[in-house]
């Protein structure tokens, strides 16, 4: 069995128009997902959670609405059950993002738990973005004491970076030119200024999340297979922000890696802005690393 995972940043929950809205759940009810890392959920506490219940009916799974409504998750209630939720994400956060910890059905009862956390990456400010990627990296670095150990919590994170990843990886498309980008602000929001005095396209998030050992899942499966349909652009070109960018992608650390089968984004034109990614973890391989996962004395 293949676990689906998904993120999807359904501009701005379909700002209003509930035919939109019905559609893009429609979707994502089709894509049989057992995980979805949802951003833009606004106003889904809104006529007592009229949007939030609604999606839970359309894709039949449970759903947990972050601070504000900015991020959410969604999860199979068949196959995880929540174990603790972690509001306390840090002190940066322009759109804070939605993190649980939850437990596979199947594995032993001291396995581990897997942290799930969506994220949406500030759109305008590089320095906040780099502060909002450093504390995402506390997800990567989860022991619970459990007698006479410590235990390491695997973490599959993911969501809107508004920033580049590192180049170097095959079929990754192509940086923009500082230059070529139509809109002046955009320029500013997607560069950082180095110490050298030349402005650089933002890909620092990705440098920081990698650097703690959250490894892109897409870039893994290039890396690993060789097939470049995962790094697949998930916002398409246009004349103001420039080409096309893979801005939406999803990071799992290291003991995760074994279980990535597959990397697919889906085309979401007519529906959002953002094209939705899907990680399909191997069932089997995550049971056990969930059942085997790190350890240290305590």
């Amino acid at each position: 069995m293949l676990i689906n995972a998904a993120i999807c940043n359904f501009e701005n929950n379909g700002g209003g128009d509930r035919d939109l809205w019905q559609r893009m759940h429609d979707k994502l009810a089709s894509l049989d997902l057992h995980l979805l890392l949802r951003q833009e959920v606004w106003n889904a506490q809104d006529n007592g959670n009229e949007l939030a219940d609604a999606a839970e009916a359309v894709l039949g799974m449970a759903g947990l609405i972050g601070p504000e409504c900015c991020t959410a998750l969604y999860h199979d209630p068949d196959l995880f059950t929540p174990v603790s939720e972690y509001p306390k994400t840090g002190p940066v956060w322009a759109l804070p993002p939605t993190v649980c910890s939850f437990k596979l059905a199947g594995t032993a009862p001291d396995a581990a738990p897997l942290i799930v956390g969506s994220y949406h990456l500030n759109y305008c400010s590089t320095t906040t973005r780099l502060a909002e990627a450093e504390w995402l990296t506390k997800w990567n670095d989860k022991w619970v004491k459990d007698g006479d150990r410590y235990v390491h919590s695997p973490a599959l994170l993911g969501g809107d970076n508004n920033s580049y990843p590192v180049v170097g990886t095959p079929g990754d498309p192509a940086l923009p030119v500082l230059e070529e980008i139509r809109d002046e602000p955009h320029r500013s929001h997607r560069s950082y200024l180095g110490a050298d005095g030349v402005r650089r396209m933002d890909d620092r998030p990705d440098d920081t999340l990698r650097t703690a050992g959250l490894q892109d899942v897409a870039r893994h499966l290039v890396a690993s297979t060789g097939d470049t349909s995962a790094v697949a652009p998930t916002v398409d070109a246009c004349d103001t922000h420039g080409p096309d960018a893979r801005i939406d992608r999803i990071y799992a650390n290291k003991q995760l890696l074994p279980a990535v089968r597959e990397v697919e984004v889906v085309d979401m034109k007519g529906l959002s802005d953002h094209h939705t990614v899907v990680v399909r973890l191997d069932r089997d391989t995550l049971t056990d690393i969930l059942n085997h996962p790190l350890t240290r004395a305590a």
